[in-house]
Parts: structure tokens; sequence; C-alpha cells
């Protein structure tokens, strides 16, 4: 950037980094505007509150910041310059924009409408968080969701970004910039194809299906990792057929006879497959919340973190 001063009425500039631009005008955009809309300095500086010396100084700073000349001065009467109206125009676009930001974020935290940023995993979209959502909104009628699915250390990441206020998620994470609560857990099935061997069976040690071929979902998914736990608890690594990224489609490879797979309940009965409880080792996934330590809640945000914490136990369908 470069800033300009006269010597006998000559502009004479000098070089000011390029990259406080943003610093060094951001603080005089408004007032410029105002007394572009004013064409007169004292009006201006009385409809800001500031003393007509004060804005007078800064509107040549501004100028000679820029190193144009934004107005044609006569007294206290200024006048555009073209190069004044085509920063104004800018200007105005910019203050807009600030404008609609700062309502934005007064919006979101609103206590009675504002906007909740939440993620779950896919696996309970079906009917847990509809669930949880209709039963909150009792309550908090115009509280705005932002909904977000995806799988456990996507969500987290994202929310570490700022793109999540608070995630539901499997299994319950361990991380020092993390604080997370046990809400619930869900029994885990083996699900076969119905024709399998053990499809008449209604309990099944993990063990069983040693030899079988499993569908999973991908590796960095929370029941890939329980998946692949538990099966060593039974004394075996899985062969893995097919990976995936949603717990129906897996369902669906089950039904075409392409393997068994370890699976949270279906929101409704799959046809082609048989679900069976595993008795050995126990097949658990723990459902917990998360957020970031020490971010601080808008007031929706607080009201349905204490909604969540408030379902220990009963979280679940």
């Amino acid at each position: 950037m470069s800033r300009i001063s006269y010597e006998n009425d000559i502009p004479v500039t000098a070089d000011v980094e390029a990259e406080s631009w943003a610093a060094a005008l951001t603080p005089r955009l408004a007032q410029f505007a105002a007394v572009a809309r004013h064409e007169h300095v004292t009006r201006a500086a009385q409809e800001l509150g500031v003393p007509q010396s004060t804005l007078s100084r800064a509107m040549v700073r501004l100028e000679e910041d820029l190193g144009v000349s934004l107005f044609a001065r006569r007294g206290r009467t200024v006048a555009l310059t073209p190069a004044g109206r085509t920063f104004l125009r800018s200007v105005e676009r910019a203050l807009a924009e600030v404008d609609r930001a700062a309502e934005s974020v007064r919006a979101d935290a609103d206590p009675a409408a504002g906007r909740v940023s939440f993620g779950f995993l896919h696996t309970l979209g079906t009917e847990t968080v509809p669930g949880l959502i209709r039963s909150f909104r009792v309550d908090h009628p115009r509280v705005r969701f932002q909904l977000v699915q995806n799988y456990g250390e996507a969500m987290i990441e994202r929310m570490r970004a700022g793109g999540l206020d608070l995630c539901l998620t499997s299994p319950v994470p361990d991380a020092p910039d993390l604080v997370a609560r046990r809400l619930d857990e869900q029994r885990l099935r083996l699900v076969v194809p119905d024709d399998h061997r053990l499809a008449g069976r209604r309990r099944v040690r993990l063990a069983e299906a040693a030899s079988e071929l499993f569908v999973t979902l991908e590796p960095g998914y929370g029941l890939r990792r329980i998946t692949d736990a538990l099966c060593a608890e039974a004394g075996f690594t899985p062969r893995i057929a097919f990976e995936g990224e949603e717990a129906e489609t897996l369902r669906g490879l089950v039904a075409a006879g392409l393997g068994v797979a370890l699976l949270p309940p279906p929101a409704v009965p799959r046809p082609g497959v048989a679900e069976l409880t595993v008795t050995a080792p126990r097949a658990v996934r723990e459902i917990g919340v998360a957020w970031l330590d020490g971010h601080p809640d808008t007031p929706p945000v607080a009201a349905f973190k204490k909604f969540l914490l408030s379902r220990r136990g009963q979280l679940l369908p």
C-alpha cells in the first residue's frame, strides 16, 4: 500500500505493507460513507457523534493512505471526485455485508429463535434425531437447526473448524480439546442372509462367524473400529469383502448374500436378512454428545445441550 504526502503541493507516496489495507481503511469506511452522503463534514460529524476536526483529519488520512483524492473541497462542503464515487460504491457494499453478518450472528444467538448447528451419525437420522428435535421444540418452537450427517471423525473435524456446535457420535471421543458425555448404548446385531446357516438362530457368539466374509463401513468410521475391536475380542480378524459408507447399504449387501455384518437395529425391518443377538462378546456401541472445550455457547445451543444431557439412557427409541 502507498501513502501520499505533499511537498510544495506535489504528491509524494510512500510504501505501506499490502496486508495492512483492511486494518488501515476499515475504521474509516463508515465515516467516509457519511461524509459522502451528506456532502458536508460538519453534518456528517454530527450524525456520527465525533468532532468535526477529527472527521476532517480522518478523511485526509484516508486519501493519503489510498494515494487518491476522494473529495473536492469547498470549505466544509465536499463533493465526490470520480475516484470517490467508485470507492463509495464498494464501501457501501462492504458496509451492507457487515450489517448482514452482524444481524445473522445476532439472529443465531437469539434465545427464542436462534440456530443450532448439530451433527449426527447417519444411523441416527431416521428416528433418533427427528424424535429428539420434535421433543426439544415443544418448549423451543422457533429454534432453527442446521443438520449435518456424517461419520464421527469428519464431524469432529468440522466442529473444530467452527462448523458445528454439537455432535452425536460413536464411539464417545476422548480428546483434550473436546468435552464428551455418554448418553446411551445401542446393541449391535450380527446380520446374515435369510438363507444363511445361522439364520434360524436367535442368538450367536461372534466367534461362530469367524469364517465368514464381512461387509463393513470404511476405515475411519466409528462402527468399523467397533467391528474390528469386537472381532479381535472374539479371537479373529474379519475378512472384509465390501466396505461402504452407510449401514442400510450394508444390509442390502448382506441380503444379496455377499457377506455378514455387525450393525445397529434398522428403523424398518429389512427383508432378506436375519438379525441375531450377539451373546459374546458384549456387542454394543456407546452414543455420546461432544462439543469443543471452552467454546462459548449461544443460548439456543446451551438449551439444546442441556436437553440432550437430560436424555441419558433415553436417547434411543
